[in-house]
């Protein structure tokens, strides 16, 4: 049944033109993926950093996640070679991608509310889409505003059940440092969108992670006086988020990214905080209300818009 509506064929012209190609499909699921990862992710860190400093425990996240994608990179890539002439660029993404990103999330998911940050995750398409008009001249359609707007309403929904985003004092730091890591998600995406004509999403990912974690190393000397050995329960979340965030998390990501558009792939990321309020409920027995299921719903409207907006260029560019 799934496969007949996602394989269905629209005539233009006499012609049988399908709505997605297999590629958009497996993009879309790769995505899908990725929202479940990364919405649990929360609960991981809010744990791990209990017991791990933030800065310490994203370098032997990503210090395992390197290990992993250089072995893989060198089985299923061995001829590939950076171009010294990305090597900026190759950089700046593992910095704004890996090394900033994750001590902006870190600490900030330790100091705010776990709603507030989950929250804060919705500004991230109107930067991204922002910055792609910016850089790379985008056409902004009424259809992708919509599409942001409600998935952005969506995730209020979601998050708050309607209520309201505390930035009080004892919370403002953490709420700030949530604003500045979406910030770095974004321009991290462009930096992408201009290497991923160039590099496979694989060869990407290795890099940025490998470079990413070197940063990593300098910061967290900061942190050698609270270094202690942790849990068993600490080193099982720190490896989910090695193997499963980090290391398929980014793979699927940058693979969607290729195939996707820039908007509809950060719509998706609005429904992290859903997986996060539901994997917070399985995992921590928050209580959820039945207004955060609709904005779930929300949300899932939203990828529809976007999607029906890809269908529709596509048809037009084959006719």
């Amino acid at each position: 049944m799934m496969k007949s509506v996602l394989n269905k064929e629209m005539s233009l012209h006499g012609e049988f033109i399908p709505v997605q190609s297999k590629e958009q499909v497996w993009a879309n699921l790769a995505m899908i993926a990725v929202i479940i990862f990364w919405g649990i992710s929360y609960v991981s860190i809010k744990v791990a950093v209990i017991e791990v400093p933030p800065i310490t425990m994203a370098l032997i996240r990503f210090a395992i996640a390197s290990l992993m994608l250089g072995i893989m990179i060198r089985r299923v890539e061995p001829q590939s070679k950076l171009d010294k002439l990305d090597l900026p660029k190759m950089i700046l993404g593992g910095i704004f991608g890996i090394t900033l990103y994750f001590i902006f999330e870190n600490i900030g998911v330790k100091f705010s509310t776990a709603t507030n940050a989950s929250l804060i995750v919705s500004v991230v398409p109107i930067i991204t889409i922002l910055l792609d008009v910016l850089f790379f001249h985008s056409k902004l359609s009424f259809l992708k505003l919509l599409g942001v707007f409600v998935a952005i309403w969506g995730s209020y929904l979601a998050v708050t059940a309607n209520g309201k985003l505390e930035l009080n004092s004892a919370h403002f730091l953490g709420n700030l440092l949530m604003i500045c890591a979406m910030m770095s998600w974004a321009f991290f995406t462009m930096v992408n969108k201009s290497l991923q004509k160039k590099y496979s999403g694989l060869f990407l990912t290795t890099y940025q992670t490998i470079f990413g974690t070197l940063f990593f190393i300098p910061l967290s000397l900061l942190e050698y006086k609270d270094w202690h050995m942790f849990s068993l329960t600490a080193l099982a979340n720190i490896l989910f988020l090695a193997v499963f965030c980090s290391f398929a998390g980014y793979l699927f990501y940058t693979y969607a990214l290729k195939r996707l558009d820039v908007a509809l792939t950060t719509i998706y990321l609005n429904l992290i905080p859903v997986v996060g309020v539901i994997s917070g409920y399985l995992i921590l027995n928050e209580h959820v209300l039945p207004i955060q299921l609709v904005g779930g719903l929300i949300t899932l409207l939203a990828i529809v818009i976007i999607n029906l907006e890809l269908a529709a260029l596509r048809r037009r560019r084959v006719s």
